[in-house]
């Protein structure tokens, strides 16, 4: 393969990685407040993962992501800890690497992805939180897509 092709190469896999994984903490992805508890995101949002013995290679279990969903959910509304209402926890599969929350214009992974969809309710808002491999993602409202079915018809 000579320097050209090489070089095409790493700039496709530049793009397809460089969008799905997060990876810039970008003051632009950062939520604003409009009102207190009331959270407006403007794309998905990393969120932190705690970090374990051998992290680097295996997930998180399902409660550590509720764990850590719950706890940013508090964080980011204010709210104390006993108003924030997990409303449910679920193991899913993900269409591809946006993990369920894809922005227009950005490349994904195209393939199918373990992990967790955990909706929390702070108040009237709810915060629909969105996991997969070592990722835990805050989707906002209107972006989010459902995971796929993997039942037979």
């Amino acid at each position: 393969m000579d320097w050209t092709r090489a070089a095409m190469n790493a700039a496709v896999v530049g793009t397809l990685f460089g969008g799905c994984c997060g990876g810039s903490e970008d003051a632009t992805n950062e939520p604003e407040m409009t009102r207190p508890g009331r959270p407006t995101v403007a794309g998905p949002v990393q969120v932190p993962l705690p970090r374990s013995e051998g992290a680097a290679t295996t997930p998180p279990d399902m409660q550590a992501i509720v764990d850590a969903a719950r706890t940013d959910a508090a964080s980011r509304t204010g709210a104390p800890a006993p108003s924030v209402i997990v409303m449910s926890a679920d193991a899913v599969v993900w269409s591809d690497g946006s993990l369920g929350c894809p922005l227009p214009g950005t490349m994904y992974t195209m393939a199918l992805v373990p992990g967790y969809r955990v909706r929390i309710r702070v108040g009237e808002s709810i915060l629909d939180y969105h996991a997969g491999g070592r990722q835990l993602i805050l989707c906002p409202p209107g972006l989010a897509a459902d995971p796929v079915s993997l039942q037979s018809k």
